[in-house]
This record gives C-alpha cells, structure tokens and sequence, in this order.
C-alpha cells in the first residue's frame, strides 16, 4: 500500500515538473525570438525614446541640427541642477545624460542622412589632386 501512495506522488511530481518545464521553454524560445526581432530592427532595451529624451530635457525634436546648441545648455543647466553633491539625484543626473545621447544620436542621424540625400542629388564629386 505504501509504495502505490509513493509511486502516485513521484508520478504526480513529474507530471507537474514536467509541465513546469514545458512551459519555461516555451517562453524562453518566445523570449529569445523577441530579443532577436529588437536586435535585428536595431533597438536595444535600454534607448529612450526620442520623445521621451525631447520631454526629460524640455526641447523640441531636432530637425538637422538646428537647435544642438539648446539641447547642450539645457543639458548643462539640468545636470549641475542634479549634482548630488549640491543634494540632487544621480538617477535623474544619468536620466539626463542619456537623454542627451539620445538627441544627439538622432541628430548625428538627420545629419547623416542629409548628407546622403545630398550626395545623391549633387553625385559624387571625388577630389581630385593633381601632381605638378
């Protein structure tokens, strides 16, 4: 009597470990296939968002570069404001450097881009050096 008691509870025991397993599994692959479809449209879980960094600064989105000037004196202004030193936050200090990155991250990207379309409406134009 007592080894069928014993052989229900290893039985019932495995069932439930094996369904647990299962079920970890399943959400490991899904997890992995999300993580590779981020990478692949190259976004990392730890970017801001560009309207998030536009808020957390209080500028408007770039367009080409025009207004790096104010992100960089608002960034300066917020950061000293934040100085733990003078009883600020650190969190908010990297809060703000991040958001910073972010800004001129996009800018970098416009300018970038810019370029490109430039090039293709001019054609390239190597420099040419000539010997004398």
């Amino acid at each position: 009597m007592a080894h069928r008691i014993v052989t229900q509870v290893v039985v019932t025991g495995a069932r439930v470990f094996g369904r647990a397993f299962a079920e970890a599994y399943k959400q490991a692959q899904a997890s992995g296939k999300h993580a590779a479809a981020k990478k692949a449209a190259g976004v990392t879980s730890s970017t801001l968002a560009l309207d998030e960094a536009c808020k957390i600064l209080n500028v408007k989105p770039p367009v080409a570069g025009d207004n790096a000037e104010h992100v960089m004196e608002r960034f300066k202004k917020l950061f000293d404001l934040n100085d733990p030193k003078k009883g600020g936050s650190f969190y908010l200090q990297s809060k703000i450097l991040r958001a910073r990155e972010r800004i001129e991250m996009e800018i970098r990207e416009t300018e970038r881009r810019a370029a490109d379309e430039k090039e293709l409406r001019e054609g390239w134009n190597p420099k040419v050096y000539k010997d004398r």
